[in-house]
């Protein structure tokens, strides 16, 4: 097919940019046998969450003296318990390298956050830069008014709106309220907003929102928030007793829950990229 014929007919695919949620498998070495000892404790807890999950193998914290990281290994151990390694995050030269060798795309090393002390600092000299710009503006004013009114209220003038201010337009977004108990092999989604579940999420249950979820219940089944990369995403519940939980694509399983907050009203959010549990009401 010549490329005229082509450009007449409709576009059958179309590349746009997305932001999916993806678990990591942050990897700190490499060793055959416990790397497969520990994936199958893992999957073991939730194999349903585990079936054909994709994930980005991490190597921020890879460990290279320990011996280096064999992907196609890898991907096979991985293939055994069903999860599927489709690209690697970080590393080395010659560890991507390895890893397009193996079939994998690679991605960039992720960003360092910037620490809170850092961020204060950073947002304190943002507001000294924006008074002394509007120091320089208003004695700019009053030289060329020459007029006293402009240097006794600023903070008036500085007040009003302008009358053509973009105005933004922020969308409400939608709840889903589930009025049943959530039984074993359901799943309910609330797509674009959050998730309230005025009954239990039964073992076996599966539950997920774009924005947050509640559940006035025990909630015993698994609850995904914030599926598509909301970081901000909660999780709230009556009484915590799952199988698994997860914001953002970060996720932990029933053994990593069960400390205080267990089978009490708990609420769970990201943290630095670690999901943090707590009692509701502290």
């Amino acid at each position: 097919m010549n490329s005229t014929a082509l450009s007449s007919q409709a576009s059958c695919l179309q590349l746009k940019g997305s932001l999916l949620p993806l678990t990591v498998l942050e990897l700190s070495y490499f060793e055959p046998s416990q790397f497969s000892a520990e994936l199958a404790a893992k999957t073991e807890q939730a194999p349903d969450f585990f079936k054909n999950l994709p994930v980005v193998i991490g190597l921020a914290k890879f460990d290279g003296s320990k011996g280096p990281a064999d992907f196609e290994k890898i991907i096979r151990i991985c293939s055994t318990f069903s999860v599927k390694p489709i690209a690697v995050r970080g590393g080395s030269e010659t560890q991507q390298i390895a890893a397009k060798l193996a079939g994998l795309a690679t991605l960039p090393a992720q960003k360092e956050k910037t620490s809170p002390v850092e961020a204060e600092q950073a947002a304190v000299h943002a507001i000294e830069d924006i008074v002394a710009a509007t120091e320089t503006a208003e004695i700019k004013d009053a030289t060329s008014a020459n007029s006293e009114t402009q240097d006794t209220q600023p903070t008036e003038k500085t007040a009003q709106p302008a009358e053509d201010a973009e105005v933004v337009e922020v969308k409400s977004h939608e709840t889903r309220i589930i009025y049943q108990p959530v039984r074993s092999g359901q799943q309910v989604y609330a797509q674009n907003g959050d998730l309230i579940v005025l009954a239990q999420v039964s073992a076996g249950a599966e539950i997920l929102a774009d924005g947050n979820i509640h559940v006035y219940g025990p909630l015993r089944g698994r609850a995904l928030a914030g599926v598509k990369g909301n970081t901000k995403a909660r999780i709230f519940c009556h009484s915590l007793e799952a199988e698994l939980v997860s914001i953002a694509g970060q996720y932990k399983i029933s053994e990593d829950l069960q400390n205080g907050s267990w089978k009490k009203p708990a609420q769970i959010h990201l943290s630095d990229e670690t999901l943090t549990v707590k009692a509701l009401v502290e």
